[in-house]
């Protein structure tokens, strides 16, 4: 590591610190010909992951775009906040997991979807209102229909408030 202060190439590791929940390595160094110290930050450098829209545009994925969404869903719901932070890690590590580099948006919606269907039933169907972009009230009546259904058939009903 180059110091900063005079560009030595010889620095000594004072201090290491898991930092940004256990994310990136925060190091104290020591400059071994000017004695200054100086912190620096170690990280996992992660490759893009980038998600493909419809009309075939691609963009970065983004945990905050996906967090925004699900906060707006869960609009007035019981739901914290903590609970949504840990379905978009979720989605991220599945999506990360996978190994591919670019992944359609609809996978991300369904992905979203499906674990909102398992944390508030008002909340998944707004989401879902807005991601199938329901035309008119038919559609939206056979989407609650078939989401009925599903619930009764699993026999796993909705969370209760």
């Amino acid at each position: 590591m180059r110091c900063p202060f005079c560009e030595y190439n010889g620095t000594k590791v004072l201090d290491s610190r898991p930092f940004n929940h256990n994310k990136s390595i925060r190091r104290r160094r020591e400059c071994e010909q000017c004695e200054r110290r100086f912190t620096t930050f170690e990280m996992v450098e992660e490759t893009p992951l980038l998600i493909v829209k419809k009309e075939g545009t691609r963009e970065e994925f983004s945990r905050e775009k996906v967090l925004r969404g699900l906060v707006r869903a869960c609009e007035k719901r019981p739901v914290p906040l903590e609970v949504l932070e840990n379905v978009v890690n979720d989605i991220e590590r599945e999506l990360r997991s996978c190994g591919q580099a670019e992944v359609p948006s609809n996978d991300v919606g369904e992905k979203v979807m499906e674990r909102l269907y398992h944390v508030d039933e008002v909340a998944y169907v707004r989401f879902a209102s807005v991601y199938r972009q329901f035309k008119d009230i038919s559609v939206f009546m056979k989407e609650l229909e078939e989401l009925l259904a599903q619930a009764r058939n699993s026999h796993t009903p909705f969370p209760k408030e």
